[in-house]
């Protein structure tokens, strides 16, 4: 390649680098670079160039649009990111859900990949909002689904509203998992939307213990509505990308922190 054509490969790069987060509203690096074929340290260095720039705001591991603290990403957008590692963290908090347990789950691409996972766990009742965790514990034998109703929340595909949280009101669950938009020490659990917020606290709080299942571009981050507290998150469980220091804060609130290796990253 001449150094002439380098510059105008760059600027196509980091060109498609801006649709994808604009597509997107958040990217982790390593999605970025899967994407446009090219190595997380060049996608590093295009970040801050961009970021130099004003066009997008750098986050631990990932890129996001300025100012997007109290954006909601689309659903569509969130599922297809961070794919394995979701996976990963889905099996192992499926492990903390025992027989004859009752639990809330709260929406997210997370916490559908967890109910895709409860599939095949008997004798268990599970209360939800999303209208994607239902779906997928549809036809699962010996998983009872109750719906909380209320209003359709299209981006988190999510019931919510005063119907949805009186449904929680009076209710004693083992366990509540959610997912939210963003993990800190500081904030603990946050979501971008207060009707999102609403229910989420609604199901935190009729749980003997939350559950925290984030991936590792939420590690850190913090959305525009506080749900859950650091010091009554129980358990969070997220992937080996997530910042270190941050979670060993977290852990510092009392949180047991569950760090799992996505299939797709054993080995190198």
């Amino acid at each position: 390649m001449s150094q002439e054509s380098r510059p105008a490969f760059a600027a196509e790069r980091r060109e498609r680098i801006l649709e994808l987060v604009r597509a997107n509203g958040t990217m982790s690096l390593r999605d970025i670079a899967v994407k446009v074929h090219a190595s997380e340290v060049t996608i590093r260095r295009d970040v801050r160039a961009l970021e130099a720039e004003g066009l997008v705001d750098r986050r631990r591991g990932g890129v996001a649009l300025p100012g997007r603290i109290g954006h909601e990403q689309s659903y569509v957008g969130k599922s297809g990111q961070c794919a394995a590692e979701k996976a990963a963290i889905a099996a192992v908090a499926a492990r903390l859900v025992r027989p004859g347990d009752a639990v809330t789950i709260g929406p997210g691409s997370t916490t559908e990949a967890l109910a895709r996972e409860l599939v095949g766990h008997g004798d268990l009742t599970v209360v939800t909002n999303s209208l994607r965790v239902a779906e997928a514990l549809t036809g699962a034998a010996g998983v009872e689904v109750v719906v909380t109703g209320g209003t359709l929340h299209g981006p988190a595909r999510a019931l919510v509203g005063r119907q949805a949280e009186r449904v929680l009101e009076g209710l004693r669950v083992n366990r509540a998992f959610l997912s939210g938009n963003g993990v800190s020490a500081e904030r603990g659990l946050s979501t971008p939307n207060p009707a999102v917020a609403g229910v989420d606290r609604a199901l935190a709080a009729c749980a003997e213990e939350t559950i925290v299942v984030a991936d590792h571009t939420k590690i850190g981050a913090d959305t525009m509505v506080p749900t859950v507290a650091p010091e009554e998150i129980a358990h969070l469980v997220t992937d080996s990308n997530a910042d270190p220091e941050v979670l060993m804060t977290l852990e510092e609130t009392g949180a047991l922190v569950h760090v799992v290796v996505a299939a797709d990253a054993r080995g190198q």
